[in-house]
């Protein structure tokens, strides 16, 4: 009846993602994927914290680290801060600068690993849903039949069009020229240009990408509209006008163009169909932070897709994507309307630019502008009243009595971290899984942690430890004693 139990609509990094996630509980996913080939571009080239660690509880972190370089400097806020700060919350203290190619081939290989079916030059161009599935119609004539459809499928979203959720949000007011070329003049003395035209202008750079390539952004002269990509002559004629010279650029390899609106999905399900990533949020790249918040999406989704798919979901479970991931995207589309307001020329903003620069010399400041950017500092609200403040959060790695947290949260399984030695999550097992407490962990009886890694509980009553496993994992297996 079925060809696949959820189809993924949008094979990169959000799409891949969700489909491995849903593979660890054995549920059949099937990307589709409207690109013949992958396009070889990266629009990201960095995994911020939150990413970092999410590669890590799913032991792939060593590829990623393999195939990128870690940094700890200043200026991820609007190009602002005078170094990493201290004291983060996490093992990750870093960003990993890898290009999104890599990491949408990385992404790949473990999708393909759990067993994800990709097909590629593969376009939907229609869907319906009942109340038992959703059927989709491509371009080829194809129809296909799922219990669940997820758009990741962009900021141009057919799935969003199609199931008729608004996007509402604010237009561009600017637009910046983006492209991976190769440069006619040494290094050398890009260098000293770069340096001179950043003190006015910071919409305006030059990277080195590695194999001759180099990234270069700069403002362009006005808002196109159509939003169609730029020209080699157009990016040289910019280049010429801000800088006073083009650098010889050429032999692109992709040439694009962003603006500074921000928009973001009304709500992110409909029925059978909810949105992922920039399907459900475009914001402009300033940090680093949209395909982070993608993978990030797709992580809070995963499990609660699969329990819905398996039966054992909680009434309600699945609604909870919506109520969390929507602030957290709303407050990305804020810091990144802040920063593009921050790197303006105009005096006023060059005037708070200062001021904020002076603050971000305390580190307390410093520290909470990165926490925003990393993700680190999401606290979900399901938190009751006077809980431990750890509630809501996800918890950062620490060792455990054998190996260390992260390592045992790579089955995808929640975990029950027990110090007391006397709880239990019978009749849970398949969904829950009981380790000995942290060494170095927070200083609780007991954590039950959801398989993103958020807190739900701590404390050492059996009776509210239940209750806990009854409103995120369902009611326990049939047949089997519960706990408590």
């Amino acid at each position: 009846m079925f060809d696949a139990d959820v189809l993924v609509v949008g094979g990169g990094p959000t799409g891949l993602v969700l489909a491995s996630e849903l593979r660890l509980w054995g549920v059949r996913p099937l990307v589709l994927e409207k690109e013949a080939a992958p396009t070889g571009h990266s629009r990201a080239l960095g995994l911020h914290v939150r990413s970092i660690e999410i590669m890590d509880q799913r032991g792939l972190l060593d590829r990623f680290l393999a195939r990128g370089k870690q940094h700890r400097v200043g200026g991820f806020f609007a190009g602002l801060g005078p170094s990493w700060p201290e004291g983060l919350d996490t093992a990750h203290s870093y960003v990993l600068g890898i290009p999104q190619n890599v990491t949408e081939e990385l992404l790949g290989e473990h999708a393909r690993e759990r067993g994800v079916e990709l097909r590629r030059g593969r376009e939907l161009v229609g869907l319906a849903q009942d109340a038992e599935g959703v059927t989709a119609e491509l371009a080829d004539g194809t129809r296909l039949r799922a219990r669940l459809l997820v758009g990741c499928d962009g900021g141009r979203s057919t799935v969003r069009a199609l199931t008729g959720i608004g996007f509402p949000g604010l237009p561009a007011r600017h637009e910046t020229l983006i492209a991976e070329v190769r440069i006619g003049v040494p290094w050398e003395e890009v260098v000293p240009v770069v340096a001179e035209v950043r003190r006015t202008q910071l919409r305006y750079g030059v990277m080195p990408l590695g194999d001759g390539l180099f990234r270069v952004i700069v403002p362009a002269a006005g808002l196109s509209g159509d939003r169609s990509a730029p020209t080699l002559d157009e990016l040289r004629e910019r280049l010429t006008a801000v800088g006073g010279t083009d650098f010889g650029v050429h032999e692109p390899r992709w040439l694009s163009r962003f603006g500074d609106g921000t928009r973001q999905a009304e709500r992110y399900r409909e029925g059978r169909v909810l949105l992922a990533g920039d399907a459900a949020h475009v914001h402009p790249p300033t940090g680093g932070q949209g395909l982070n918040l993608g993978v990030q999406d797709a992580f809070n989704l995963g499990w609660k897709l699969a329990g819905e798919v398996l039966g054992w979901a909680p009434a309600g479970l699945l609604d909870t994507y919506h109520s969390e991931r929507h602030p957290v995207a709303a407050a990305v589309l804020d810091n990144t309307r802040a920063q593009m307001e921050l790197m303006s020329g105009e005096p006023g903003a060059r005037a708070v630019r200062r001021l904020l620069a002076e603050l971000m010399e305390i580190d307390e400041v410093n520290r909470r502008l990165i926490g925003k950017l990393t993700a680190i500092d999401i606290r979900y609200a399901y938190a009751e009243e006077g809980e431990d403040p750890l509630v809501g959060r996800r918890l950062r790695d620490v060792p455990l009595k054998e190996g260390r947290l992260f390592e045992a949260a790579r089955g995808g399984r929640g975990l029950l971290l027990d110090r007391t030695g006397s709880l239990s999550a019978a009749g849970w097992e398949d969904r829950v899984e009981r380790v000995a407490g942290a060494g170095d962990g927070p200083d609780v009886p007991a954590a039950l942690l959801r398989p993103d890694g958020h807190v739900v509980w701590t404390g050492d009553d059996p009776a509210e430890l239940r209750r806990r496993l009854e409103r995120w994992f369902g009611a326990p297996a049939a047949g089997r004693p519960a706990a408590g």
